[in-house]
């Protein structure tokens, strides 16, 4: 599927690439060295004989790096410890409690 990269607050193109499984929001993205994180994912559809088609989706993207205590989890890409009551399981929030971190110093620490 094609895949355009776009800057979320210009829109200005990026690049285009082919990718099988195009990432949600909240996920990052590396491209030529390059770190981003999806904000936003639009998709465009084409009309083709009285039906419409996926043809291509758009990623607004802003250059991030992944926290270093990011980590993949079931569901996606976490902040802190997914084990934690409190963690947001997000990859732009950490916790509730104590949201800068690090977890391993936070008084609150609890196991799910």
């Amino acid at each position: 599927m094609l895949v355009e990269l776009r800057q979320a607050d210009s829109e200005v193109l990026l690049d285009r690439f082919d990718l099988s499984d195009p990432p949600y929001p909240g996920r990052w993205v590396t491209l030529h060295g390059t770190c981003y994180l999806v904000l936003q994912r639009r998709h465009r559809y084409t009309l083709l004989s009285g039906q419409y088609k996926l043809s291509s989706i758009a990623l607004l993207v802003k250059i991030q790096k992944p926290p270093v205590d990011a980590q993949q989890w079931n569901h996606g890409w976490v902040i802190g410890d997914p084990q934690c009551r409190f963690n947001a399981l997000s990859p732009l929030l950490r916790c509730a409690v104590w949201p800068e971190g690090p977890c391993d110093r936070c008084a609150h620490r609890q196991l799910r």
